[in-house]
């Protein structure tokens, strides 16, 4: 029974003061998605138009979520979670989506926001399902998803000459 406690105290301290966490769902690489602890849940919000993506968080559906410390980055504990999509406009969605509105960053609209959000978006709740994973031995870094928005290309040739004599100027 203690270890049980610890364990959930460990998930819900470790996930209310990571910015981020690592989603993974079924047959689905994990993603590094941010959220807000509520109600003894995460919540995060994705699969809209300029939203985080949230692939195979199905309504009823099991995912596997790695939370990292927020001065060093290690990971602390994973956990498994049960995945509960809140309809729009009900109680527990208003709730999360208050919370939610407070930590999006840099969002285009606003005070529209939740509207938005309820049109094109989905609010998800990932419920601990009350068992951690152990920590593993060894590395287990991966090569990060492709992604259409690298921009990394060659410098051009005159630039460090161009750098350069800006500084000598001063």
């Amino acid at each position: 029974m203690t270890s049980e406690l610890l364990d959930q105290a460990l998930v819900e301290e470790a996930t209310k003061k990571s910015g981020l966490i690592w989603v993974k769902g079924p047959g689905h690489p994990a993603r590094a998605l941010w959220h807000v602890w509520h109600e003894g849940a995460a919540c995060v919000i994705g699969d809209g138009p300029g939203e985080q993506p949230l692939p195979g968080l199905a309504d009823g559906a099991g995912a596997e979520v790695t939370v990292r410390s927020k001065d060093k980055g290690g990971r602390l504990v994973v956990w498994s979670a049960k995945v509960v999509e809140l309809p729009p406009g009900s109680e527990q969605w208003e709730a999360a989506v208050a919370e939610l509105k407070g930590k999006r960053l840099n969002a285009p609209d606003g005070e529209a926001m939740p509207q938005r959000w309820a049109r094109e978006c989905r609010v998800v709740r990932l419920e601990p399902t009350g068992t951690t994973a152990p920590l593993p031995d060894g590395n287990l870094a991966e090569a990060p998803l492709p992604t259409p928005a690298t921009t990394r290309q060659p410098i051009p040739a005159g630039l460090p000459k161009l750098l350069m004599k800006r500084r000598k100027r001063k």
